[in-house]
């Protein structure tokens, strides 16, 4: 069972990290890119649900496959899918309205939004992180 558990970690902490990152590195800057602002902006707002509930699951499946092994990892990787919980249902919705109130024109929307989304990019970083903390750890 221990060996099932660990590639199973292994597994779903690999590929929560490598999806983070190429999420980060590759489609947002491409989606901008590629295509025009206001269509750019309609693109992610569908896509980011999907890779908050992508993440929240791996994380989750990571934390719960690590609990027999390496409980630290565990509890890590279960704030990670908290984390993303968090972005989809609390940070999305409200960075979504501030962004619909400033391209209404209204000015004072620009600060809250930016602040949030420099929260949700800051989150998401810090996810980044701790996933690979757990995966260096389980290496070593």
């Amino acid at each position: 069972m221990s060996a099932l558990s660990a590639i199973a970690a292994l597994f779903a902490t690999a590929l929560l990290f490598g999806g983070m990152v190429f999420f980060a590195v590759v489609v947002a800057p491409q989606v901008f890119r590629a295509l025009e602002p206001a269509a750019a902006g309609t693109f992610l707002r569908r896509l980011f649900p999907v890779y908050y509930v992508w993440g929240a699951g791996l994380a989750g499946a990571g934390a719960l496959a690590f609990l027999p092994i390496l409980w630290e990892a565990s509890l890590i990787l279960a704030v990670v899918s908290l984390g993303f919980v968090f972005a989809r249902e609390a940070l999305m919705p409200r960075i979504n309205a501030w962004r619909d109130r400033e391209l209404a024109g209204d000015a004072s929307a620009h600060r809250p939004f930016a602040r949030l989304h420099g929260l949700s990019v800051a989150l998401n970083l810090a996810q980044m992180v701790l996933v690979a903390v757990v995966l260096v750890a389980f290496a070593l």
